[in-house]
């Protein structure tokens, strides 16, 4: 039971606990302070006293008396790095000006005297400074001495050894002054900058001297190489950051510099024989790069196993290569690059070996890149077709295309899509022993910010006696069972059934894209080539179809084979528009196809996507129709709406499906198709316009269609009246618009009566539209009086009833009427009136009215919003 204190004793409790946080407050305040006291030394201090070493000062830090503010130094020590660069830099020019400019005016003692004295002192002053502690000073000394040490080579060769060859002077020099610096540096192990400055200059050596002996391409490699070694040791083993640093940096150009000679010596190989040399200088680079990897950290480590990879893939897949034809050379790569998945089952620690295997992700990748030119023009080359439809049966496959790729550079092409899909189908077949062989490589996920909790002993991912199948395949993972929501503080990781459907998905695109390509690249018969076509997409939509059961996360695959359908879909029916038989072939197959696949899917998007493409396909045959029959673009337009009439009564059979509304939306394009068609002939397009609004009004017969598709009915029969009037030239539209008006205001006035509700757009809406707006458009092009006299006196009464009765559609339709009409006849007088004003007015009162609405903006925008509500209380 809860004990409740009487109301005394929780009283004094209270007071004690009000208490306590008034004497908190004031600690803090003083601390508050005492902080402000330290930061602006002019503040006045709080009560002496006051001892900060309890609140937390830094260590070694003696207590500062209550009203003593510490000493700030005298100079920040920004400002002295400042001065300490700009003298040595001063210094540093005023060396290279006496040995550049002055060297001529001493002897030869003289000069060896002066530039030995001022070398040996820059370098004997950094150690008495560092003694006294001014270790800003000797540092900006110490890189003095470098630059100096760089002058007396410069002089020693110019004096000394003026005709000794360039290069290999610099590249001995080079070697002389890293060792004497790295020397130097450990020497005085406080300096900072001599060690990385020793690691530059050995950069050089063995490149020089390379160069100086005139050595071969081969050569230069292995001096690149062996730099890159030495800088991949110094990048281990070295002191200090500042020497890891610049020895990554030079091991990273060095290295990609050797690389590169040896990947253009292995491509430009004359034979196998010719690129065994440079195999064997890719063959140490990537031995010497996974050698760095196994000691080095985690990233340096995925670097150093990638580099790995792929000198590797370049030394092996280099000398079958040279052998091959140009076209085929890929697949060597290709199967190196295959190779390099053992790493899974190396010894190789799992940073390095991730690495590799990124290698080979790589290698593989670029090999599809590679196949993608190919595979683009099988897709998208029949688009060559609509320029010349039914012309006629090409000879094969690769004429109807229209493509200039070079075929027979591109043989390897669908054998390399084929083998890699090949592969990702026996991954996804046998997933659950891909899982257990990459279960090494699988690093705890960073996601979580803690150690993961332990977990029960003989639960799934421990190691412990009972545990089902040992250690988890992959942590983070739901495991390779494909449990969903199973993942175990995998945040950020996609689950074993998302990547099973992944690879699942290559497979399907991959093999699709292989069995293309080798159509092309054997040039089958047309007709073979569309038959091909027409059963892929069906087999894509059997995928399709049946993928919309799978397991959860894996729909990768059933969403790549619908994808892949609808591209084959389109690519078969351009290719058969090359003739009449066999365009209806395809296109009624294609047809067939889709709608049974939206039978048999189930509901959700891949069924609508499938019902919408039967859509197509079907308003794609009727344009066939229209052809074969030798009926003009409008002639034929009537004709394309009779699967949009399907569409409409197939919406009135699925009522509220979710497929109804994709199904009906296709239709409405069809639709528009049609209109676009009659365009150039005004009675085609009346007849057009005309029956889109039986259409509609078919439609809006339901329920859940009615407030959209009967606006669009009354728009339709409206434009259709408005364009037969137009084809028909009538001067007076006003003697066949009249006679719908009224019995249309009279129908609208009796469903007012019954529903006083009724919105006023629908019961006199299309009534006043079908007379003004035709009367609109003749009075602007009407050059007498009479009619716009008329049209805007009957606009003025329609506005003012508008208003009386608070009616929205007439005092819309009346006033926007109004406004047209007094502009069109007070147009010419406002052209006089400005040509007349000066030519400076019109900007400045345009101005002058932006200042205004502008300072009286809330009140425009209040009288704007009170104008809406206004206009939406009306009926």
């Amino acid at each position: 039971m809860e004990h409740v204190p009487p109301p005394a004793e929780e009283l004094a409790r209270l007071d004690r606990e009000l208490a306590e946080l008034d004497a908190r407050r004031a600690q803090l305040l003083t601390r508050r302070a005492w902080l402000l006291a330290a930061l602006r030394p002019t503040v006045p201090t709080a009560a002496p006293g006051w001892n900060p070493s309890g609140w937390g000062a830094p260590p070694g830090t003696p207590a500062q008396p209550w009203g003593q503010v510490p000493k700030r130094p005298s100079a920040p020590r920004g400002a002295q790095n400042v001065l300490l660069t700009l003298g040595g830099l001063l210094l540093t020019v005023a060396a290279i000006a006496f040995t550049l400019v002055s060297w001529g005016s001493m002897g030869i003692g003289g000069r060896s005297a002066v530039l030995a004295a001022v070398t040996l002192g820059a370098l004997a002053a950094p150690a008495v400074l560092l003694r006294r502690g001014l270790a800003a000073t000797a540092e900006a000394l110490a890189a003095l001495a470098l630059v100096l040490t760089l002058l007396d080579v410069y002089a020693v060769h110019a004096v000394a050894a003026p005709d000794t060859d360039g290069l290999g002077f610099t590249a001995l020099a080079s070697a002389v002054l890293a060792a004497l610096w790295t020397a130097y540096g450990l020497a005085l192990g406080k300096l900072r900058l001599p060690l990385p400055a020793a690691v530059v200059l050995a950069q050089w050596p063995l490149l020089f001297w390379a160069w100086a002996v005139g050595a071969p391409a081969p050569v230069v490699g292995w001096a690149l190489l062996a730099t890159a070694v030495l800088d991949g040791a110094i990048a281990l083993w070295g002191k200090g950051a500042g020497v890891r640093v610049t020895a990554c940096v030079g091991g990273a150009v060095m290295g990609f510099s050797a690389l590169m000679v040896g990947l253009a010596l292995s491509l430009t190989a004359p034979g196998p024989l010719g690129a065994v040399a440079p195999g064997v200088l890719l063959l140490t680079a990537s031995a010497a790069a996974v050698a760095g990897a196994w000691r080095a950290p985690k990233g340096f480590a995925r670097t150093g196993g990638a580099v790995a990879g792929f000198a590797a893939v370049a030394a092996v897949g280099g000398v079958p290569a040279a052998a091959l034809p140009a076209g085929w050379r890929v697949l060597a790569y290709l199967l190196c690059g295959l190779a390099l998945t053992a790493v899974v089952r190396s010894r190789l620690p799992g940073h390095a070996a991730r690495g590799v295997l990124a290698a080979s992700g790589a290698v593989v990748a670029g090999a599809l890149v590679w196949a993608l030119p190919p595979l683009a023009a099988v897709l998208l080359g029949p688009v060559t077709v609509l320029s010349d439809v039914w012309a006629g049966t090409p000879d094969g496959f690769r004429s109807a295309l229209g493509s200039t790729l070079p075929w027979s550079e591109l043989a390897a092409a669908p054998v390399v899509l084929a083998l890699v899909a090949g592969l990702l189908g026996a991954a996804y077949r046998w997933w659950p022993s891909v899982v257990r062989l990459a279960a090494p490589l699988a690093g705890p996920t960073t996601a979580d910010a803690g150690p993961p909790a332990a977990p029960a002993a003989g639960a799934p991912g421990t190691d412990a006696p009972g545990a089902a199948g040992g250690a988890a395949p992959w942590p983070g993972w739901s495991g390779w069972t494909g449990r969903p929501g199973a993942g175990a503080g995998g945040r950020g990781r996609p689950s074993a059934a998302t990547l099973r459907g992944v690879v699942g998905a290559g497979a399907v695109a991959l093999g699709w894209g292989a069995l293309l390509l080798a159509g092309a690249l054997l040039d089958v018969p047309h007709a073979l080539a569309l038959a091909g076509e027409t059963a892929l997409v069906g087999v894509l939509l059997t995928l399709a179809v049946r993928g919309g059961g799978a397991e959860r996360g894996a729909t990768a695959m059933p969403v790549t084979a619908l994808v892949a359908s609808v591209a084959g879909a389109v690519s078969a029916g351009l290719l058969s528009l090359a003739s009449e038989g066999a365009s209806y072939a395809v296109f009624g197959a294609l047809a067939a196809l889709f709608a049974g696949a939206a039978l048999r899917a189930g509901a959700g998007v891949p069924r609508a996507v499938f019902a919408v493409a039967a859509v197509v396909w079907g308003t794609v045959i009727t344009g066939l129709a229209g052809r074969s029959l030798g009926l003009a673009p409008h002639e034929a337009a009537p004709l394309m709406l009779l699967v949009p009439a399907l569409t409409v009564l197939l919406g009135a059979r699925l009522r509220r499906n979710p497929v109804a509304l994709p199904v009906e939306l296709t239709g409405v394009l069809g639709a528009l198709v049609a209109v676009g068609l009659a365009v150039s002939d005004a009675p085609f397009l009346a007849l057009v316009l005309a029956l889109c609004g039986v259409l509609a009004a078919g439609t809006a017969v339901r329920p859940e269609r009615r407030p959209v598709a009967g606006y669009l009915a009354a728009t339709l029969f409206v434009l259709a009246t408005w364009v037969r009037l137009a084809a028909s030239e009538v001067s007076f539209p006003e003697a066949y618009t009249l006679p719908v008006t009224v019995p249309a205001l009279l129908v609208g006035a009796a469903r007012r009566r019954r529903d006083p509700e009724a919105s006023s757009w629908t019961a006199y809406g299309p009534g006043l539209a079908a007379t003004l707006l035709p009367s609109l458009a003749v009075a602007w092009t009407d050059p007498d009086w009479l009619r716009p006299l008329l049209l805007g006196t009957a606009a003025l009464v329609i506005t003012l009833l508008g208003a009386r009765h608070r009616l929205q559609a007439l005092l819309l339709l009346g006033g926007t009427v109004l406004a047209l009409v007094g502009l069109h006849e007070l147009a010419p007088y406002v052209v006089q009136v400005a040509g007349a004003l000066p030519r400076w007015l019109p900007p400045a009162l345009a101005g002058l009215l932006l200042l205004v609405v502008g300072a009286t903006y809330e009140q425009r925008l209040r009288d704007a919003r009170r104008l809406k509500d206004a206009l939406g209380r009306m009926r």
